[in-house]
């Protein structure tokens, strides 16, 4: 079985990418989220801080600094880390 986050199909917009991470909008919720590009639900913490403020800068741009909290809830996909800056009416987008 192919891991969808692994496979990192580019079908939403892109806002960052790096040697360990990408932040692109959510296929399913319509805000950014951040993926780890190893594969594993708990990478090293000094990467998670590293994604986490990656994706901070990004929805900092997106949504606005006040506008979202992040989630590190992973819902649909449980063995893939990401982590997502969630608005106050996401769940109206599933």
């Amino acid at each position: 079985m192919t891991c969808l986050l692994c496979e990192a199909a580019k079908i939403t917009t892109w806002h960052f990418e790096d040697e360990h991470c990408w932040v692109a909008d959510c296929e399913v919720c319509d805000v950014p989220m951040v993926v780890w590009k190893g594969h594993g639900a708990e990478p090293p913490e000094e990467i998670v801080e590293h994604m986490v403020a990656r994706l901070v800068e990004v929805a900092d741009l997106v949504l606005g600094s006040t506008e979202y909290r992040v989630d590190r809830v992973m819902r649909q996909i449980p063995d893939h880390f990401h982590a997502h800056a969630r608005t106050a009416t996401w769940w109206f987008k599933v």
